[in-house]
């Protein structure tokens, strides 16, 4: 206990001796309108020249617009403090990106730093309401529709913007917070708030700690995510509070990044990532791991997190060649309902889906996925779509308990399924039944111990309490569930083309049709 307690004060005194940096002793002014970009760099550059320490923003508004963080630096905003992007785009510092022009990063923009952080009790705010029309909805394009049980009613709204998503003035910033190729990153108790893309960019950065924060980006702001952690390792988010309009959370394996200019691009997997005790919201998925990855993710651990008020839940979503394994998903409670406006997801507390996004590529594999004590409330099903050419496989659900709901927008958006981010337009939004877990094209499915409670009255597109179709080495045990109320006469279980089954289900639970 004594070595505890003399490592302890050698640690607070050595903290007690950092240099501290005050921006207003370097022309900052906290006065809601002067441009403080230059005054806040000065103040980072000089604080990084003398070897490292404390950039001190005390209580204040002070407006900026690009700076950039460098080595052995931690930027602490003391209580009231707050670094509020410009409503001018010119502030910001701008890049040339192909095909697209002129773009400009966010307020952030940290590139092949180490041991640098943010930290305090301010915040960092976005300015969104300088960039977008919250008068106005995004509308969702006919050709993504034309196959829904909608079709041209797809998510209509009557009157008003409904729930957005709210159109961008264009340019606006990019990620509010990037930092690319960095080492050993802490963000600690601050808050983000109103950006106008995304958040909290980790690009190929190596040992990251988000601890505390609370992320808040307006429900109707499209393209504003939270956390998204690109071909990183080493990384532990927790104890955050993140409510955005894009994904909360997302985990994906690129090989270069389409903001970064200049990048290049390299073999680089996305893993070791554990994400814990967080509250989560998010107009579209709350977590999203994969899409359009050239790498892999893997090594994912999440635990003892609430989602709520989200469109999904928990996505892994395979598009190209990078293979998503090693996830493990416990102590989750789940809340997601459908929506109007073009935001992606429909509803479903889990989402699995391995479907060519890309040409060209060999499509790689979801594999080793468990997911154990879940709870959820949905307006949908839990989905596991993969396919031909990418079965999934050793995927597991244990101890989940999951109940249907109601949904007010049935009309406009029930019975369909949703893999956006697909090729062919009949792969886009397509009318499904809906049973309360699908699952096709899976080898090694074990589902235990699962609870399903349906609403006294759905629509007849609600069907079977599971139903799995084209799987192999399937395992049904402990199974709880009816059919829905408006399908009462088929059975729980619906098996359709497959082998190997091992269940303690009866007939008068299964029905089988080709099956092994």
């Amino acid at each position: 206990m004594r070595a505890i307690a003399t490592l302890f004060a050698i640690l607070i005194a050595s903290a007690s001796n950092a240099q501290t940096y005050n921006i207003k002793d370097y022309g900052a002014v906290a006065d809601g309108k002067t441009i403080n970009t230059n005054a806040i760099q000065k103040t980072i550059d000089l604080c990084a020249s003398k070897g490292g320490g404390i950039v001190y923003v005390p209580s204040g508004q002070f407006i900026t617009g690009t700076f950039s963080l460098k080595n052995n630096v931690n930027l602490h905003l003391e209580t009231g403090a707050i670094l509020k992007g410009s409503a001018n785009i010119k502030d910001y510092k701008s890049y040339e990106k192909p095909t697209y022009g002129t773009n400009y990063y966010g307020i952030i923009f940290t590139e092949n730093a180490e041991n640098v952080s943010i930290t305090g009790s301010g915040a960092i705010d976005g300015n969104d309401s300088a960039f977008f029309e919250f008068d106005k909805a995004k509308k969702i394009d006919s050709i993504s529709t034309k196959y829904s049980r909608q079709q041209g009613n797809y998510r209509k709204v009557s009157t008003g913007i409904g729930d957005g998503p709210v159109v961008p003035i264009e340019p606006r910033p990019r990620q509010m917070v990037l930092f690319a190729q960095c080492k050993r990153v802490t963000l600690r108790d601050v808050s983000l708030l109103n950006a106008t893309f995304w958040t909290l960019h980790f690009a190929d950065c190596d040992a990251v700690l988000v601890d505390g924060i609370r992320l808040w980006s307006n429900l109707l702001v499209p393209n504003a995510d939270g956390i998204d952690v690109t071909s990183s390792s080493n990384v532990t988010i927790t104890n955050a509070d993140i409510r955005t309009g894009d994904d909360a959370i997302a985990i994906v394996g690129y090989d270069h990044h389409f903001e970064i200019p200049g990048f290049k691009g390299i073999k680089k997997d996305c893993e070791n990532i554990v994400i814990s005790n967080c509250n989560l919201q998010s107009a579209s998925s709350a977590i999203r791991i994969g899409f359009l990855d050239q790498n892999d993710v893997k090594n994912i651990q999440i635990s003892n997190v609430n989602i709520t008020n989200s469109t999904r839940g928990i996505g892994l979503f395979l598009r190209d060649r990078g293979s998503l394994e090693n996830i493990n998903i416990s102590n989750v409670y789940v809340q997601t309902k459908l929506r109007t406006g073009d935001w992606w997801g429909n509803g479903e507390p889990i989402h699995i889906s391995a479907i060519r996004g890309k040409e060209d590529v060999k499509l790689g594999k979801i594999r080793n996925v468990n997911f154990s004590n879940i709870i959820c409330e949905g307006e949908n099903g839990l989905l596991v779509y993969g396919t031909s050419e990418s079965t999934i496989q050793n995927l597991s659900f244990k101890d989940i308990t999951f109940k249907v709901v109601d949904s007010k927008l049935n009309d406009v958006a029930g019975g369909n399924i949703d893999l956006r981010g697909v090729l062919g337009e009949k792969n886009q939004i397509f009318k499904h039944d809906i049973p309360g877990l699908y699952a096709q094209y899976v080898d090694g499915l074990t589902i235990e111990d699962f609870k399903l409670e349906w609403p006294d009255s759905i629509p007849s597109y609600f069907t079977n309490a599971i139903t799995v179709k084209d799987f192999k080495n399937l395992s049904l045990h402990q199974i709880k569930g009816t059919s829905s109320p408006s399908n009462s006469s088929l059975k729980s279980v619906a098996l359709i083309d497959g082998t190997g089954i091992k269940t303690d289900l009866d007939k008068t639970e299964l029905s089988k049709e080709n099956v092994n």
